[in-house]
Formats: C-alpha cells, sequence, structure tokens
C-alpha cells in the first residue's frame, strides 16, 4: 500500500497545480463568455455579418478546447483520487500500476496545459509561419540551414499540427538557401516565436577535405498568419512584385510556370516569397498575407502608428547575437543562451525534440512579463 500512500501526496500537489491552471486561464470567466458567445450565436442579426459570425465562431471553438481540456483534466484527477481512496480503505494492491500509470499521464498533461496557458500573447493562438535563410558559410551554411528545415518538419510532426511547405530555394549544389515552413493548428505560433533568431552549428564539415572544424549560421524567421478580416494599408507603389518560375524538390509543375511570386516592400526592404501553389493568384494572396503579417510585427516592434513610418533595410541577417548553439565536435550539446536549457542528446534534437527549450523560452517570457507588472 506504500504507492498509494506516495500517492496520496502526488495528488496533493497535482490539485495544487490544477487550481494554479484554473486561475492561469481564468476558467470561470472562460464559462461566462462561452455563455456570452452562445447567446451571441442565436441572434439572427449576427448572422448578417459574416466577419463577426465567423469571429465568433472561432472564438467559440477555441474556448471550447480550452475549458474540455481543463475539465478532462480535472476529471482525470477525480477518478486518481477516488482510485487512492478506495485502495486503501479496501487495502487493495490491484490497480497499483494502473494507479501509477495515471500520475504519470496527469502530471505530464498539466504540465503541457500549464504551458498553454502561457500563452496569451494577441497572436499567440495563430497559425504560424516559419522561414529558414542559410547565412554567409557557403556549402555548411546551406547543409546547415536544411538540417534545420528538417528538425522542424520533424517537430511539426510530433506536435500534430498540419505542416505544409510554402517555400524552398534549393542550393545548386547541397542543402538549401530559404525555406518556409507553415504550421497550421491551435498556438503553432505561441510555440514557435520562441525559435526567431540565428541558430549556430559547430561541427567537423563534411565539404572540406582537411577535416577542419566549421562554424555555421543560419537564421530563423517566424510570424503569426493573420486572419483574413486583419489586414493594413499597404501602399502598392511601395511594391515589387515578381513572378519566377518555381525551385522546389519534386511536383509535375515546379519549372514549367511562373507560378511562384516574390513581394519586396521597398520602404523597408522585407521580402517575402511562396511558389507552393500552381497557381500564380493564390501564391500571390500568401504572399501578401505573409508580407501584412510580417510588417505588423515590425510595427509593433517599432512601436509605430503606421507602416508608412518604418523605414530602413530590414531584410538582412544580423549574425552577432546567436539565439542558440549546436555543438556537434569536440562534445555534443545543444544550448540556447537565451535561458542556459541544455540538452546533451543531439540526435534527439536534430529528430525535432526542441520542446524543452520552447518551454523554457515560454517560462522565461512569462516570468518577465510579471517582473515588469
Amino acid at each position: 500500500m506504500l504507492t498509494f500512500e506516495r500517492g496520496k501526496q502526488t495528488l496533493k500537489i497535482l490539485h495544487e497545480n490544477l487550481q494554479d491552471l484554473s486561475v492561469s486561464l481564468d476558467s470561470a470567466r472562460l464559462k461566462m463568455r462561452l455563455e456570452t458567445i452562445e447567446a451571441a450565436l442565436v441572434d439572427p442579426s449576427v448572422w448578417s455579418d459574416q466577419a463577426k459570425s465567423t469571429a465568433l465562431m472561432r472564438e467559440q471553438k477555441d474556448v471550447q478546447r480550452i475549458l474540455g481540456m481543463y475539465e478532462s483534466l480535472v476529471t482525470q484527477y477525480e477518478e486518481l483520487e477516488m482510485l487512492c481512496e478506495m485502495a486503501l480503505e479496501e487495502e487493495d494492491d490491484s490497480m497499483e500500476a494502473e494507479f501509477v500509470e495515471g500520475l504519470a499521464t496527469l502530471d505530464k498533461t498539466l504540465k503541457k496545459a500549464r504551458l498553454e496557458a502561457l500563452l496569451s500573447g494577441e497572436y499567440d493562438k495563430q497559425n504560424a509561419i516559419l522561414s529558414i535563410h542559410a547565412g554567409s558559410g557557403g556549402l555548411d551554411a546551406n547543409d546547415w540551414a536544411e538540417m534545420l528545415y528538417r528538425m522542424y518538419l520533424r517537430w511539426g510532426e510530433r506536435r500534430g499540427f498540419k505542416v505544409e511547405i510554402l517555400d524552398y530555394l534549393k542550393d545548386d549544389t547541397a542543402g538549401l538557401k530559404s525555406a518556409t515552413i507553415r504550421y497550421s493548428g491551435p498556438n503553432a505560433y505561441g510555440f514557435l516565436k520562441s525559435e526567431k533568431g540565428v541558430h549556430r552549428i559547430v561541427r567537423i564539415s563534411p565539404f572540406d577535405s582537411s577535416g577542419r572544424r566549421h562554424t555555421s549560421f543560419a537564421a530563423i524567421d517566424v510570424i503569426p498568419e493573420l486572419d483574413d478580416e486583419e489586414a493594413i494599408d499597404i501602399n502598392p507603389v511601395d511594391l515589387r512584385i515578381d513572378t519566377f518560375r518555381s525551385g522546389g524538390a519534386g511536383g509535375q509543375h515546379v519549372n514549367t510556370t511562373d507560378s511562384a511570386v516574390r513581394i519586396v516592400h521597398l520602404p523597408t526592404g522585407v521580402v517575402v516569397q511562396c511558389q507552393n501553389e500552381r497557381s500564380q493568384i493564390k501564391n500571390r494572396a500568401t504572399a501578401m498575407k505573409m508580407l501584412m503579417a510580417k510588417l505588423i510585427v515590425l510595427k509593433e516592434q517599432e512601436h509605430k502608428e503606421k507602416i508608412e513610418d518604418i523605414q530602413g533595410d530590414f531584410s538582412q541577417i544580423s549574425w552577432g547575437s546567436q539565439i542558440r548553439s549546436y555543438v556537434f565536435h569536440p562534445y555534443q550539446l545543444v544550448k540556447d543562451h537565451r535561458t542556459g536549457a541544455e540538452n546533451g542528446q543531439l540526435q534527439n534534437v536534430m529528430d525535432g525534440d526542441i520542446d524543452l527549450f520552447i518551454d523554457a523560452y515560454l517560462i522565461g517570457e512569462k516570468s518577465d512579463d510579471t517582473d515588469e507588472i
């Protein structure tokens, strides 16, 4: 019965964590908000405004998901508490394995839910668009960019996001010059925003016949995918729109029509491009959404009221302050320089196991917000 006695203490801690989660989510307010939304959707006049009704339905779905997640955790806790009490009362060890597994599952799920509760930014719940750009360094940098491309694809698959390749510019010799990936699913941007910055690799170069150690860089950019109704005024005169033949890997339509689109916002130097669709019109629409998202994020970072107030070249990559280093030689270690988080299981990280770094960033970001308050 020792397992169940110890389990009572674990349940006590889990109960406290559930209470903290309830406060973080403000579950009482969410329930009231859900009632308000459901009442509004019953009103026929709401459906005459498509933008409003769509926004309400999207919010309803999101609130239902959050409340459902929380209520499921509460149910799991109550079932484990009942199981523990019955086992102790009847001195029955037959359910010990189920109880231990249930505690572990609840603890893991609760930790995930608590991290999601940290995602309170304006765009955290949106889909995400992640771009990879090889830095200077020739073949080594291009190869490193492709390694990161594979890592982020694997991460998206592990987390259950819908992953789409929007753009892929392959190098003629090895690796890639740039790539853009869309992640669709709850909180995609909230999780991936931590990856924005310069990533450094230290290794014995596979392209150096002398077997010397090389350091290469790649930059990751992450923006939220905005809803259709979220738009800003962009002067068409400020845009240069180029079309070209797609250069991605595979696909029977690649390199046959000028369907790929590149848009440059001339005042800021921001560049976006898309080539995943066969239709130039669709690629242009996607590229415009990407541009708007980049400019909105940039406007907020620069504390400007209007896009017109932003000037300067923002298309260049700054190599002075990498956020994370991936050391392959003379030892194996991945270290995030912002949070101090480390993982010596290098291959696991390259296979998409980067949640340790994302979680540490989110916890640190929340602590910074609290300090400012």
